[in-house]
């Protein structure tokens, strides 16, 4: 019998922990939780778990800053980065600071425990689409940067988030069901969002999300 993976959840939201934790079942054996950097890197240095299931977007830091801090301490710790976000910069600034793979939280349980397995026993996981952005990056000179967006660039890591959600046709409430925000708080991003690109409509935003393949 092969035996369960040991992780830890790293999320800043605690409903989301709770929900995977939930999904995950028996089929892993959670060994502690964290929602910001600091935390994270403290559960994951004491328990030493087979992976680590890891947002990329925390309160005090990105994803990126917990791989890079553990490694430092130890370099045999698996990091599966689980994100709403599927934009490049995030894929390829994870995986280059050490991750095994990187899904997306439209993934379904079986998938997700799947992951797990194959990240704990060595194997390096994608979301189909996601595969072409690590191919790319990696296949680039080593250190190269991927392009700077000056214009995303100005909008915040949450931002980015709603942006792309409504892009594709979510509602507020969608949005916000989510990202575990409320429906105002979506409002207030999407307005943000329209007075930084300098548009005005929700179709103009779709516009030019598609036009940076941000959808």
């Amino acid at each position: 019998m092969i035996p369960r993976p040991r992780v830890v959840l790293v999320d800043d939201h605690h409903l989301f922990r709770s929900g995977v934790r939930a999904e995950l079942g028996d089929r892993v054996e959670v060994l502690g939780e964290a929602s910001d950097v600091e935390e994270a890197v403290a559960v994951i240095v004491a328990q030493r778990p087979d992976v680590v299931i890891l947002d990329v977007h925390l309160p005090s830091g990105g994803g990126q800053l917990v791989v890079e801090e553990v490694k430092r301490v130890d370099s045999e710790v698996r990091f599966l980065a689980l994100s709403v976000s599927d934009a490049p910069e995030d894929v390829i600034a994870v995986i280059r600071a050490g991750a095994r793979g990187y899904v997306t939280k439209a993934i379904s349980t079986d998938e997700l425990v799947d992951a797990v397995v194959r990240v704990a026993g060595g194997d390096a996981v994608f979301s189909p689409r996601l595969a072409g952005f690590v191919l790319d990056a990696f296949a680039a000179l080593p250190g190269a940067a991927p392009p700077v967006d000056p214009e995303l660039d100005q909008l915040s890591a949450r931002e980015r988030e709603v942006l792309r959600l409504i892009a594709r046709g979510y509602t507020y409430k969608e949005v916000a069901r989510e990202l575990s925000i409320s429906s105002k708080t979506v409002e207030s991003h999407v307005s943000a969002v329209l007075r930084k690109l300098q548009l005005s409509t929700r179709h103009q935003l779709s516009r030019w999300a598609a036009e940076r393949r941000l959808i």
